[in-house]
């Protein structure tokens, strides 16, 4: 018997959310007569079933039914203590256009709040959902005053955002962010609705005046993190700087939010106040790991920056910091980046390969030594010396199994093959990596698997695809001139053959390497016009639409090429920044 009792309330329960889906879906297309006929039999089962009750009353609105509706109501009201239908009662009236009335049942709903606060959630959200924001302003204050212990500064945020009252909206949300931190990157994902890069836009305007209020009222170290998250959007570092330091000298414990703002001004090529800030983080931070990335982090920059004359400089810089704190596998990234250094700028290879060899000495562990191995092997392809490399790449695969830096090892055999025209070789490890664990590995071995496969059968020979694997070397090996002037014989010898969009589209990022924008942009345009199908149109017009933009100011351009992205490659990488770029450009208010 117990089992038959289960058995008909399990299948009570499936004809139940049967009829529901079967209700939901007469509704969803516009058959309100057979959805009121269902949810009145889903309502006459489950009598005090709150949604059943909004269902059917939405229903008979939907209807024009609103004196049904109505008598409804009312009966509920009769036997169900939930204020909110008080709301529902009222915005039937609205809609026979009864305001009388429908400002009568909305005082009332109101009134409920101040014999128990707790009915603001009903109530509230009804008015909110009818788009009465007003009442749901005052349900919210009224609540707040009852029982201070609420916090409705996020939804009174959402319903000012709503109203464009962007200066109560960020209160609220700043209000929000103090009493609940953990909530701290979602207020910022909600500021970032209504804030733009353009530090003049009135609504960045109103946000600096709510913080800086804030601090004056209660100097609060979360209201300068805020500010300096504000001056990073707009990519005001210098003033992120200032917020930075100001939050370090009273008393942060972390030197993280400098370390952060340092990086991301690098990633937006600001790279001096990047350095201003990597300086500050060696002549404060206490422990030497922050020191010796800071000291990392700008001799990168310094490099990249510099030329020919600098590179005696530098070279004498990495020898300071390494006699400063040791040749030890504390400096291990120091030190290979100085045989980098050595190796692709400063024209020292052999000396590059004995320092890492004497690197190697140390008391490493095994990522340690692949670490090594690996440059070792990035400076014996730079010397052509194809082999030697495969073997240290090799001994990587071996010893790391299935790892990150394995799997790298894995696509730089594929690189070293390609580059001396091994292309079978090649494909078979790149099969291999277009499954790999890392997304950037993965993508970048279907990248080169695709250059070779589309290119290798249009010349038995594969004179073009061979000039094209030089060229790429040539790129590695820091001789960029040459790598352009071998990607010009491509283009006027193999004018016929797909690979042409490759190298126009090559040699367009090495223009732009070189500061020569007018020929990037004519490469770009060769392949906007010729290759419109090929899958480097995307790539060609994003290229384009940022050197218009941020090389010479012509906003318009740049504009109509986003809009070629957003409308004609949905598909594409570019798509959400294109989007995102394209309402900067046209003066919106972006996420």
């Amino acid at each position: 018997m117990k089992y038959v009792f289960v058995f008909t309330i399990l299948l009570s329960m499936t004809i139940g959310a049967q009829n529901d889906a079967i209700a939901k879906d007469y509704y969803a297309k516009g058959e309100f007569e057979k959805a009121l006929a269902e949810y009145k039999k889903l309502y006459y089962k489950s009598p005090s079933n709150i949604n059943y009750i909004n269902q059917v009353v939405s229903t008979y609105q939907q209807l024009e039914q609103y004196d049904e509706a109505e008598v409804f109501l009312l009966n509920i009201l009769e036997r169900i203590n939930y204020p909110a239908f008080l709301v529902e009662l009222g915005y039937n009236f609205q809609l026979k256009d009864d305001t009388e009335n429908a400002q009568i049942y909305y005082n009332k709903a109101l009134a409920k709040i101040d014999d128990n606060p707790n009915h603001v959630f009903g109530i509230a959200r009804l008015f909110q959902s009818h788009s009465l924001l007003d009442e749901a302003l005052m349900a919210y204050s009224k609540a707040k005053v009852l029982n201070p212990e609420f916090n409705f500064n996020l939804q009174m945020a959402q319903i000012y955002g709503e109203q464009g009252n962007i200066e109560n909206m960020f209160s609220c949300y700043m209000d929000f962010a103090a009493s609940s931190p953990v909530a701290l990157n979602n207020v910022k994902r909600a500021i970032n609705n209504f804030i733009t890069e353009d530090g003049d836009h009135e609504n960045n305007i109103i946000l600096r005046k709510v913080l800086l209020r804030k601090i004056q009222e209660n100097p609060d170290l979360l209201w300068n993190k805020l500010l300096s998250w504000l001056f990073i959007q707009q990519k005001d570092f210098r003033k992120a700087f200032a917020q930075e330091k100001a939050i370090f000298n009273r008393g942060a414990e972390s030197l993280s939010g400098l370390e952060e703002l340092a990086q991301i001004a690098v990633n937006d090529e600001q790279e001096d106040i990047a350095l201003e800030v990597y300086t500050f983080l060696i002549d404060t931070a206490q422990d030497i790991d922050t020191q010796l990335a800071a000291h990392h982090n700008i001799l990168l920059i310094r490099t990249k920056l510099g030329n020919k004359e600098d590179y005696p400089g530098i070279q004498e810089q990495y020898l300071n910091i390494l006699n400063q704190y040791g040749t030890l596998p504390q400096t291990l990234d120091i030190q290979i980046s100085y045989a980098h250094f050595l190796a692709f700028y400063s024209g020292q290879p052999e000396e590059a390969t004995r320092t890492l060899e004497q690197t190697l000495e140390l008391p490493l562990n095994p990522l340690q030594q692949a670490k090594v191995k690996l440059e070792l092997g990035d400076i014996l392809v730079l010397q052509e010396q194809f082999n030697k490399a495969l073997i240290y790449y090799s001994q990587i695969q071996r010893n790391l199994k299935n790892s990150t830096i394995s799997q790298e090892a894995r696509f730089k055999v594929a690189k070293a093959s390609y580059y001396k025209g091994d292309f079978k070789w090649a494909e078979s490890q790149l099969n291999i990596l277009k499954s790999s664990t890392s997304q950037l590995i993965a993508n970048d071995a279907l990248e080169l698997k695709l250059l070779i496969s589309d290119n290798k059968y249009e010349d038995s020979t594969q004179t073009a695809l061979k000039l094209y694997a030089k060229a790429d070397l040539l790129t590695f090996q820091n001789k960029k001139e040459a790598a352009i002037v071998l990607l010009d014989r491509i283009i006027e010898e193999h004018k016929t053959e797909p690979i042409v969009a490759q190298a126009l589209f090559k040699q367009g990022q090495l223009f732009e390497a070189h500061s020569q924008f007018e020929k990037a942009v004519s490469n770009y345009e060769r392949i906007r016009a010729n290759y419109r199908e090929g899958i480097l149109m995307d790539d060609a017009l994003y290229r384009l639409a940022r050197i218009y933009n941020e090389q010479y100011n012509e906003k318009e351009k740049a504009k109509l090429l986003l809009e070629e992205i957003i409308f004609n490659h949905d598909d594409s990488i570019y798509f959400v920044d294109a989007r995102k770029q394209y309402r900067i450009l046209r003066g919106d208010a972006i996420n």
